[in-house]
């Protein structure tokens, strides 16, 4: 099997994260979201892929909304949870 890159661009599913990615990092959060709406791949999907639950993948959603890219930042997040949850 290849070595999973920074992108996994051989599976199907263009600028995905890799499947085994642990580490989530503020861009591929936010790949995962832009994927999500351009209709590569669906919410449900996305939350199995990547064992995220769906509350944590639209606090991203909400997140970015809000503050773009920078408001996925882990600090970011825990700071504005109450505002990116109220947003839906």
């Amino acid at each position: 099997m290849a070595q999973a890159t920074e992108h996994a661009a051989t599976d199907g599913y263009g600028r995905l994260p890799p499947v085994t990615t642990t580490r989530w990092v503020p861009s591929r959060k936010a790949d995962v979201i832009r994927a999500i709406r351009d209709g590569v791949i669906d919410r449900a999907e996305a939350c199995k892929r990547y064992a995220l639950s769906l509350e944590e993948l639209r606090l991203w959603e909400r997140a970015i909304d809000v503050a773009g890219t920078a408001g996925l930042r882990v600090t970011r997040v825990q700071i504005y949870r109450e505002v990116f949850e109220a947003r839906h």
